[in-house]
């Protein structure tokens, strides 16, 4: 049986993003031309200024529709939308501006009214698209819209699923039983057919984490989904595999499926190198007198100013990390097991390591490194790594080899290049282990976006404001 609650929410918001922005727009003529005391460049009558609006508006609802604002996928993923909906205010916007242009009537009286659209048009929309989450989960509390789900599979990922989606006010899923041998909490069946002849209220969706050797089975439930509308997911059994970037293609009349260790392949990787460059060096020119003042005073304290070290950046490839010198000089460029072997306290290399590479007083620093690590400005110099293409401004942590070889899975991590700051570095790095950090690093590499990157970019800035 086919849920409409989704086609019903897609309607809701289109209605709602056109009232949104009818009343942006309304309330961006009331401010400029009847609030505001200054000249018009033209005297355009509320009515006729409001017909034209209406005329352009179901564009702007096109470009949202084509950004993917009403697709299923989005309604979840509050960053995203809220990415998609600035973009597409930017562009509806300049909709607006090129119809007129291109029509022989004006459309703004002057010319701050399209200036206040577009900010009290993003500003509206989220407003009322953040209403329309609450409203969903409300009815979602109440019953309504809620899409009756199994899950079919003999295997540990069948009970993560189910449990994944459990939570029905948030997910708006109803998990109604599981095919599998044993569950707890939830009701199993041993067969598909048993499943569909017991359960009395319909299926809307389907879940399969097993494919079944005997290909009639699989068949069966297929079929069923297709015969009862009922939408039909696949989870691989490998799900390691199925990451990154995924393409559908046809090759000699077969659906053939391409995947890539990672999603920044083609111009994601020109964009990034770009970006990169640009904001790699304005921020070296905007930190040059921090630059300077740190390294006078590591000149003055005896030493070199750079700790300089082999690091592993995409393709396996080695390079040599800049660092500002925070170790004292007797332990610079020992490791951390070396370094306290020297000082005869190899206690603390254990310590150091079951701590996540962190020691509340660590003897190996310097009162300038202590400084220097305090204010989160020893990773500096890493800059001339970001603009010589060693490094990126974001993307997993450059680790020694020694470091790395001991993760399984350095080679998704090794698909692109090492970056400045992480999404491990963003999530808490002296909280959680070296396992969990790495695969942070994994789920960077494998769901890359450039939206992604800003979002890691605007958490440095707040983890070094904070001082965390």
């Amino acid at each position: 049986m086919k849920n409409n609650a989704s086609l019903f929410y897609a309607l809701l918001l289109i209605v709602g993003d056109c009232l949104a922005l009818i009343a942006a727009f309304t309330a961006a003529y009331i401010l400029r031309v009847k609030l505001d005391p200054r000249p018009l460049l033209e005297q355009i009558p509320a009515l006729t200024y409001l017909r034209a609006f209406l005329t352009v508006l179901p564009l702007w609802i096109l470009v949202h529709a084509f950004i993917g604002l009403y697709s299923n996928d989005i309604y979840e993923k509050r960053f995203i939308e809220l990415g998609r909906l600035l973009i597409g205010s930017m562009l509806g916007i300049l909709v607006v501006i090129g119809y007129d242009f291109v029509t022989k009537g004006g459309l703004f009286p002057a010319r701050l009214v399209p200036a206040y659209g577009l900010g009290l048009g993003f500003g509206f929309l989220l407003l009322f698209r953040t209403l329309a989450g609450w409203f969903k989960e409300s009815l979602y509390s109440f019953g309504f819209g809620i899409s009756n789900v199994i899950v079919v599979g003999d295997t540990p990922v069948t009970v993560e699923v189910a449990n994944s989606i459990s939570n029905t006010v948030k997910t708006g899923q109803r998990v109604l039983g599981l095919v599998t041998s044993k569950a707890a909490g939830y009701k199993t069946f041993s067969s598909f057919e048993k499943a569909t002849s017991s359960l009395r209220q319909p299926i809307h969706s389907i879940i399969q984490t097993e494919l079944y050797h005997d290909q009639a089975k699989n068949n069966e439930i297929l079929t069923y989904a297709q015969s009862h509308h009922a939408a039909y997911r696949f989870v691989p059994g490998n799900t390691d595999l199925f990451v990154g970037n995924i393409d559908v293609e046809l090759f000699a009349g077969l659906p053939m499926i391409a995947i890539h260790q990672t999603a920044l392949v083609g111009w994601g990787r020109i964009a990034k190198r770009l970006f990169d460059l640009v904001f790699g060096l304005i921020l070296l020119i905007i930190t040059s007198p921090i630059f300077l003042v740190v390294s006078v005073m590591l000149l003055l304290s005896g030493g070199h100013i750079f700790f300089r070290q082999k690091r592993l950046t995409r393709f396996n490839q080695q390079f040599e990390v800049y660092k500002f010198r925070t170790i004292k000089v007797a332990y610079n460029g020992l490791s951390p097991e070396k370094a306290f072997a020297k000082m005869g306290r190899l206690d603390l290399a254990d310590t150091y390591r079951k701590n996540g590479d962190q020691l509340t007083d660590d003897p190996r620093f310097s009162i300038i490194g202590r400084l220097i690590r305090r204010a989160s400005i020893d990773e500096l110099p890493q800059l001339i790594n970001v603009i010589k293409g060693d490094l990126s401004l974001v993307g997993p942590r450059a680790l020694v080899p020694e470091e790395l070889d001991v993760y399984v899975k350095k080679h998704a991590i090794l698909s692109v290049k090492s970056g400045l700051t992480g999404l491990a570095q963003v999530s808490g790095r002296k909280d959680i282990d070296f396992d969990e950090r790495r695969q942070l690093d994994v789920y960077y590499v494998q769901n890359w976006s450039f939206w992604l990157d800003l979002v890691i970019l605007a958490k440095t800035l707040r983890v070094i404001l904070r001082g965390s």
